[in-house]
């Protein structure tokens, strides 16, 4: 990668927010997907969750009005000829953050609301489980078939028509702010952090299964999805600024508070809240950083497919992260989130992912269905 001038970003300008995706299990530790469970079954227990007044000055509710709290069931919405809803079906359910001035602001509040969300979904035998794609299901099919206006819907962008792939997918959406970024600056560190994806995209990956067994690489969820969707938006408040990209990478806000936001959707998801402070922090020491040049408008299937089957195993895809991780340090010189960097370092250094640990454990347990059950008993 080639080097230029580094830009002066003040840390205190920066926002962070995360957007978590959790799974769950049933009380027979069957995987609670859209095979066997309705959208009742996961709003009953959003239901039970708090509702704060002012999060709807920070939170979309969306056009179906199933977005009315921090947390909502995720699922692919289905309509009859008109725009208006008339069912979901279900994948699991989302935890939003609001925006935090601090990393650790987010993942306090991040914390919280999962604790809050497992004690509901115990009520009704569910237990969460941290995976990143359906262990089980290899394709989502709806049912019934999309009807004329669905079809239609589908010329809206990249993502409506690959939109079956996030049924089987569960990872984070997090989220990075600066207050001194227009339309320019967050439009380029989407384009940098496009780039720098397949490098870093393994420092989370943590769900090696798929088809019912264990899958001959690291990460099928970036197999799958890397590639036919983004691995990050910029979203801007002027309409003149968005070019169809394919997939998309840039995106007109809906939301105030969403201008100058930069999405970051190529992660993984992580077990715990705490896994996410050291991506969040390599995310903002790579938009303080002025020595990367390269740029991309979308991701690079073939590298990503590298990186979900090789992970630092492969020198190519170590050497990249060792550049992009050398060039996030120096982004935070001076930064107290700089030492939030150092689990990335070991993981590079030792060439392993969190997937490998799980690998282990599969070994020793030598059934999915048994480790999914040890993987939801944890605390």
């Amino acid at each position: 990668m080639q080097t230029s001038t580094a830009p002066t970003l003040d840390p205190a300008g920066f926002r962070f927010g995360i957007e978590h995706e959790v799974a769950f299990v049933d009380r027979r530790h069957r995987f609670a997907d859209f095979t066997r469970t309705q959208f009742a079954d996961f709003q009953r227990v959003v239901d039970m969750l708090p509702t704060y007044a002012d999060d709807e000055r920070q939170l979309r509710i969306g056009d179906a009005g199933i977005k009315r709290k921090r947390w909502y069931v995720e699922g692919f919405e289905r309509f009859v000829d008109t725009s208006q809803p008339v069912d979901c079906v279900p994948k699991g359910i989302e935890i939003r953050t609001t925006i935090h001035r601090s990393i650790a602001g987010a993942i306090a509040e991040l914390t919280h609301s999962l604790a809050l969300l497992r004690k509901a979904a115990a009520t009704y035998g569910y237990s969460r489980v941290g995976v990143s794609f359906n262990p089980y299901q290899t394709v989502f099919v709806p049912e019934p078939p999309l009807n004329a206006y669905e079809l239609a819907q589908r010329n809206d962008s990249p993502e409506a028509q690959t939109a079956e792939i996030p049924m089987l997918t569960y990872g984070p959406d997090l989220n990075v702010s600066h207050t001194a970024f227009g339309a320019a600056e967050v439009i380029d560190a989407a384009r940098k952090l496009t780039a720098c994806s397949p490098f870093i995209v393994p420092f989370s990956f943590g769900s090696p299964f798929h088809g019912g067994r264990l899958w001959d690489g690291l990460s099928p969820r970036t197999f799958v999805r890397t590639g036919a969707r983004p691995s990050a938006l910029a979203f801007v408040g002027d309409a003149a600024e968005v070019v169809q990209f394919k997939p998309s990478l840039i995106r007109l806000a809906r939301l105030p508070p969403e201008v100058g936001r930069i999405e970051f959707k190529a992660f993984d998801s992580c077990a715990e809240p705490a896994g996410y402070a050291p991506l969040l922090a390599l995310l903002k020491g790579l938009v303080r950083d002025g020595t990367l040049r390269d740029r991309a408008d979308v991701p690079d299937r073939d590298l990503h497919r590298l990186s979900a089957r090789q992970g630092f195993h492969d020198d190519l895809i170590a050497r990249g992260a060792r550049r992009v991780l050398d060039a996030a340090e120096c982004g935070l010189t001076g930064d107290p989130d700089r030492e939030l960097l150092a689990p990335l370092w070991r993981l590079l250094e030792q060439r392993r992912t969190p997937a490998h640990l799980l690998i282990e454990r599969f070994h020793k347990v030598g059934d999915l269905e048994c480790l999914l059950e040890e993987l939801a008993a944890l605390p």
